[in-house]
């Protein structure tokens, strides 16, 4: 319950609602426990073996991010009803909604004693809860009316993104992020120019140690030179 739920149970709680309001809608109840029965319960494993063919894994995908839409439309709407035009309040109502099943699944680990810091999804944000923040702040842009296109175009729009990249990178089995590029150079302005102040220290003391390894070999040529001279001079007497 708390993948299929998180987001909704993780909204509750930032609007001060009652956390296991879900459970009031008794259609998507019984809907997400009869999927855990066949998937777990099924005889001879005829669910999970039919869910291992691509197309079938393709379908649930594409069905998932279709869901995925319409809980960040219903998550902005919801906390519009709250605070209107509440920016702030929208976009963290319509990404909580969205991608708060990762987060509520953390804190289970958390609980359990499982948790790990490289698996944690506010440190390392994963590529849905990326694209579900984006996917918040166009949705609360076109609600407050900052954003001049129709809902229903913008909600197909957004769909047929998250569905044709899930499909591409299900497709190709890699795990590029469309978003790599824009958020290299984003990094770059905002703290690329802490990255020079140690390079020039580093140049500095290069050359320092350049310098004085310079000087320490002349001093070592000198010496060598004057040793050889008082040689020869003892010769000579």
């Amino acid at each position: 319950m708390l993948h299929c739920f998180g987001g909704g149970i993780l909204s509750c709680v930032l609007l001060a609602e009652p956390p296991l309001r879900f459970l009031a809608n008794n259609t998507n109840v019984l809907l997400a426990s009869s999927i855990w029965y066949i998937i777990f319960f099924c005889p001879h494993d005829l669910v999970s073996q039919g869910y291992s063919f691509l197309p079938v894994q393709l379908l649930a995908a594409g069905m998932k991010e279709v869901t995925r839409t319409w809980k960040i439309v219903g998550g902005v709407t919801h906390a519009n009803s709250y605070y209107k035009n509440g920016w702030i309040v929208m976009i963290a109502i319509g990404w909580a909604r969205g991608a708060g099943g990762s987060i509520i699944t953390n804190f289970e680990q958390l609980v359990k004693g499982g948790w790990k810091p490289q698996a944690d999804e506010w440190l390392k944000m994963s590529y849905p809860a990326k694209v579900t923040l984006l996917g918040s702040i166009i949705f609360t842009f076109q609600h407050t009316e900052h954003l001049a296109i129709p809902k229903h175009n913008l909600v197909f729009l957004y769909t047929m993104f998250l569905v044709g990249t899930k499909i591409i990178t299900m497709i190709t089995g890699t795990a590029a992020v469309p978003f790599a590029p824009f958020e290299d150079t984003l990094r770059w302005i905002l703290f690329g120019w802490q990255q020079q102040f140690p390079s020039y220290e580093k140049k500095s003391e290069i050359k320092s140690s350049s310098r004085g390894s310079g000087s320490s070999t002349s001093k070592s040529i000198a010496g060598t030179s004057d040793k050889v001279k008082k040689k020869h001079t003892k010769k000579t007497e």
